[in-house]
């Protein structure tokens, strides 16, 4: 019986120590300006392997309650930020993501993007237009 136990521990371990090395899951975005927890962002890997994005709820804004992105082009133009999808295409690249996109809905802008886990619980994202690059560090939820 005891065997069954630890062969069952052992088997669930490496998962376990997955899930906390993944960016996959669900993300406190935090302003690196301001210092402020703006959003919940939920990482999804897709099944062409690439990781992307999505602003589950917004916490706080200075656009009111309901943030719209009205400085996008296209087809986020005029969208709400909650639902949309900010940061997608990121590969598996070495110890972290890279070759993305990610969006700043605030200004309408997207970046190149890349990202590596800083811990277990935390994420640093990047936007990088060149080779200047801003990096974002979120907690994970």
């Amino acid at each position: 019986m005891r065997m069954k136990f630890v062969a069952a521990l052992l088997a669930i371990l490496p998962v376990a120590a997955f899930a906390q090395s993944s960016p996959i899951g669900r993300w406190k975005t935090i302003d690196d300006e301001t210092g402020k927890v703006k959003s919940i962002v939920e990482i999804q890997q897709m099944t062409n392997g690439t990781l992307q994005g999505k602003v589950v709820d917004v916490l706080s804004s200075d656009r009111g309650p309901n943030p719209k992105c009205d400085k996008c082009d296209g087809a986020n133009k005029g969208k709400p930020v909650k639902g949309m999808t900010i940061l997608w295409g990121l590969r598996e690249s070495g110890s972290g993501w890279a070759g993305g996109t990610i969006l700043d809905p605030a200004k309408g802008k997207t970046y190149k993007s890349k990202a590596k886990m800083l811990s277990a619980d935390k994420l640093g994202v990047s936007g990088c237009l060149a080779f200047i690059c801003r990096e974002q560090t979120w907690v994970r939820e």
